[in-house]
């Protein structure tokens, strides 16, 4: 009888030791854990930043025109300090250097009219008059909305978009434009002295026939806490799933088995207090 016990005692052993987790899979868990709330943290930093962004953009769109940047400073105009700034510039259209790029807009498909406007000390700024459809691509449809002369566009000021638009490049060789990169734009209609940004024209800028101005759209996503909420959850989650891996066994009532001395004695122990456990005999 002693060996049967004995056998009995090294299978619930067994039985413990291939329950218990890994300590691999617990670093692996808690690592898991760790990350997850560390993605909700960054995502809570990410919303405050955004909700910054987007005032700081509506006081620029909403303040009264200011004059453009003076040349000097146009090397340090950057997104975060100056695009959306509701600004004013005075000049004259040079028509015959205009670059049309592809554009959807709420107008349907078509082009942003892209004109350089000559300030008086020489200098140069792109100015997007607005839209036009692909009916009206060739400029000789708008020359008579072509305003001469001295002029004044209120608008707002833009930063280059580089390379291209999504999945597409600029083929300036082509003359196919899909974003508004002003130096390559620059460099394709021979223009010098040309500022880096570029200003969306204000529908009060526009004329009668001409492009259709002021549909800059001002947008900005702002998912960041639903991406908090996911990567908190996912993180309960694992945590409900680690307490009940790693930690349930503290609160399961634990059970012993104890070999018994000798005759009836042994026998009426084994049926008085062991924990369900039946030994047939042999």
């Amino acid at each position: 009888m002693s060996k049967t016990w004995t056998v009995i005692n090294e299978a619930t052993r067994t039985r413990g030791k291939a329950a218990r987790p890994s300590l691999w899979l617990a670093v692996l868990s808690l690592t898991a854990f760790v990350l997850l709330i560390a993605l909700g943290v960054w995502q809570v930093e990410r919303r405050v930043w955004k909700l910054a962004l987007i005032e700081r953009v509506e006081q620029r769109v909403h303040a009264a025109a200011q004059p453009i940047p003076l040349p000097a400073s146009w090397p340090a105009v950057t997104a975060a300090n100056d695009e959306y700034r509701h600004v004013t510039i005075s000049g004259r259209f040079l028509h015959d250097r205009e670059t049309l790029v592809q554009a959807v807009t709420e107008e349907g498909p078509g082009y942003w009219v892209l004109t350089p406007l000559q300030r008086g000390d020489g200098r140069l700024v792109l100015i997007n008059r607005g839209f036009v459809p692909s009916e009206r691509r060739d400029a000789a449809t708008r020359q008579g909305a072509n305003p001469d002369g001295q002029v004044e566009i209120t608008g707002l000021l833009r930063v280059t978009e580089p390379k291209g638009g999504f999945l597409r490049n600029n083929v300036p060789q082509h003359n196919r434009w899909y974003s508004r990169d002003v130096a390559a734009i620059a460099a394709a209609r021979g223009l010098h002295d040309v500022a880096p940004f570029f200003i969306d024209a204000d529908a009060g800028s526009q004329t009668d026939g001409g492009p259709i101005g002021g549909l800059t759209v001002v947008s900005f996503p702002n998912n960041h806490l639903i991406y908090a909420l996911t990567w908190f959850s996912l993180a309960f989650m694992l945590a409900g799933k680690l307490f009940v891996t790693f930690g349930g066994g503290l609160f399961r009532r634990k059970r012993f088995v104890h070999e018994p001395a000798s005759g009836s004695d042994a026998a009426a122990h084994r049926t008085g207090s062991d924990a369900g456990t039946i030994v047939e005999p042999t």
